[in-house]
């Protein structure tokens, strides 16, 4: 740990100026934590992770290896975000023509988990404890509690907050088999009772 901060930073990271850290916060190989981010406290940043100046993530954040984060883009406490997986800021990119005012926000709401190789196309919320699975595309809202898969990405049905798929009965109820916690269904919101 470094001496002069609370968090952990590999001696290849890059943090450039102007960054507020959490304590506890671990940084690995390779990473680049541009300027101007904000990183909540107990977080951990993978191997060749590049985080874009203003970024925002919360506390207890996971970034996997190979994650791109770019401008725009804020994650609630509790994300988490699989190996390379891949965030966009710009609906229509062009090399030649400078968009840096038309980023979009993605807001990644807290407790959602994103799968390895999964892409967010920009504007897209992420909804609380939702579940994006691996190389999913992402081209719309995704709802709280819910899963996504494919190319774009479909919702498939539910999870509880422990990431378990939820099974609703007759009456709309489903309840998480490794927390006890209790669902309810009503029409496309779900409910923790």
């Amino acid at each position: 740990m470094d001496k002069t901060n609370s968090y952990f930073s590999h001696e290849t990271a890059i943090i450039d100026d102007n960054c507020i850290i959490g304590k506890e916060t671990k940084i690995w190989h390779f990473s680049h934590i541009m300027s101007n981010c904000k990183i909540g406290n107990y977080c951990n940043i993978g191997q060749n992770v590049v985080i874009s100046p203003e970024v925002i993530l919360g506390n207890n954040v996971k970034v996997q290896n190979n994650v791109s984060i770019y401008t725009g883009v804020i994650c609630e406490d509790d994300v988490f975000l699989g190996p390379s997986m891949v965030f966009t800021n710009v609906i229509n990119p062009r090399s030649a023509i400078n968009r840096k005012d038309q980023y979009l926000k993605t807001i990644v709401k807290k407790g959602a988990s994103i799968g390895a190789n999964a892409t967010i196309v920009c504007g897209n919320n992420i909804g609380e404890y939702a579940f994006v699975g691996a190389g999913a595309v992402v081209t719309k809202e995704v709802l709280p509690y819910a899963l996504v898969v494919g190319n774009p990405s479909k919702q498939i049905g539910w999870v509880s907050e422990y990431g378990h798929r939820l099974e609703f009965d007759e009456n709309n109820e489903a309840i998480c088999f490794e927390s006890f916690q209790k669902y309810y269904l009503e029409k496309d919101k779900v409910i923790k009772l």
